[in-house]
């Protein structure tokens, strides 16, 4: 199954979910930010991986405006060269507008992880040669004062539906693009990639989440990022 199918697919299995207070908005940035994504796959989704990192969900700042993982505005539109019109979730909260590529916000998680590739790298082709970058859960949650509420929080009744698509989601793209390591970047989605991918897919990994929530994280994140990669043997030399 193509990239692009996997996330109309996700798009469609997830659009009937309905979450209770505290959530109090849903964005999903695959429906309103489709031809980014759209874009995002077709260029970078289009061959085998070495390695599939795998995060969260979108951050406010990032994915929810230009619908890339970790997608910081400045990052995609400069780095990957990516622009394309945003719509609308059909209800924003006020302290979290959609401005699209418009937003002059920073995503911290995003400029470290992009600002890691481009630097370690240099061009954006040249990382997705050997690496792909996936949002395990596709929607953005909000709570009444605007706070970001993570997948983890959620209620395990509400849970379950949500992770089995994104479960489903995540084997075929792994089916599609054959990495030999899916790496969770975070606890959350190494434990979620071994819950969908079980034992008889790729080798399962971990690298630090580049929150700035996380002090590891701001003591460092690339270096740390770097290390992490190295004891699975993924090397950035030569």
């Amino acid at each position: 199954m193509k990239p692009e199918q996997i996330a109309k697919q996700l798009v469609g299995d997830v659009a009937a979910l309905r979450f209770a207070p505290p959530v109090a908005f849903v964005y999903n940035p695959l429906e309103y930010a489709a031809r980014s994504h759209a874009e995002y796959l077709r260029r970078f989704a289009s061959s085998p991986k070495e390695a599939l990192l795998v995060g969260m969900n979108p951050g406010p700042w990032g994915m929810a405006q230009s619908g890339v993982p970790f997608g910081d505005v400045a990052m995609v539109r400069d780095w990957m060269g990516i622009e394309a019109q945003i719509d609308s979730p059909e209800r924003t909260h006020p302290k979290r507008p959609v401005e699209g590529f418009a937003c002059e916000r920073s995503e911290v998680s995003g400029t470290r992880l992009w600002g890691w590739a481009r630097d370690r790298f240099g061009d954006a082709d040249t990382f997705f040669e050997r690496f792909f970058v996936w949002n395990y859960c596709p929607l953005s949650f909000l709570e009444e004062g605007g706070r970001n509420r993570t997948p983890d929080k959620l209620p395990k009744a509400e849970q379950q539906p949500l992770f089995e698509a994104c479960d489903r989601a995540l084997a075929a793209l792994v089916d599609t693009l054959a990495p030999q390591w899916v790496i969770g970047v975070g606890k959350f989605a190494e434990d979620r990639a071994k819950a969908a991918l079980g034992d008889e897919g790729p080798k399962l990994g971990r690298i630090l989440h580049p929150s700035p929530a996380s002090p590891a994280a701001n003591r460092g994140w690339a270096e740390a990022a770097e290390a992490g990669f190295a004891k699975y043997g993924i090397s950035f030399e030569g």
